[in-house]
């Protein structure tokens, strides 16, 4: 059986033509060397100086720096699949603001997700394809607006969290580039 898990989202013919003599890998460790030898910011706090943390959607079409003009520093960034305010999201929010300093927590969903496309038996595919059901859930949703909802109320109803008054969820149109913030009502 073939899950969504094992197929490509590319051909090999696609991933070869981008790679162009390496993998994927070698040319990331090139970038970082190129990287390195203009590195300029050693001086940066590990608290983000704008006191914010951002959970978003792990999509390769949202660039969470460049959507929001946040720069290298002004901000913590969370990423997963569908940006799913998880267990594992809360703790991080938690040690963001209670280790590090933030108090907004800014969430960021987009239009076209593939969290809209799966569903919880995703787990029982993956379970009969390798022989053990995943502990996590898959997070899947099919109305986008009313995910946002449910990750503010998740955010704003932690116990661990210090800071819930300034928590704000948005959707990122892919086609045009601009948020719409979702009334958490």
């Amino acid at each position: 059986m073939t899950t969504s898990a094992s197929v490509p989202a590319h051909s090999d013919a696609d991933s070869d033509a981008a790679i162009a003599g390496g993998s994927v890998t070698d040319r990331l460790v090139e970038a970082n060397t190129r990287y390195a030898a203009a590195f300029a910011d050693a001086g940066l706090d590990s608290r983000p100086a704008l006191r914010v943390a951002v959970v978003a959607c792990m999509d390769a079409r949202l660039d969470v720096n460049a959507v929001l003009g946040l720069a290298n520093g002004e901000a913590h960034t969370i990423r997963n699949a569908g940006g799913a305010v998880t267990d594992d999201v809360i703790r991080s929010l938690t040690i963001s603001q209670r280790k590090l300093g933030t108090r907004g927590v800014v969430l960021v969903h987009h239009t076209g997700c593939g969290m809209e496309t799966l569903t919880e038996e995703f787990r029982s595919e993956l379970e009969t394809e390798v022989g053990q059901r995943p502990a996590w859930a898959v997070e899947s949703f099919r109305d986008v607006d009313q995910d946002v909802r449910a990750s503010l109320r998740r955010v704003r109803t932690s116990p661990f969290l210090l800071h819930t008054d300034d928590v704000r969820g948005f959707v990122y149109d892919v086609k045009t580039g601009l948020l719409r913030e979702i009334d958490p009502a």
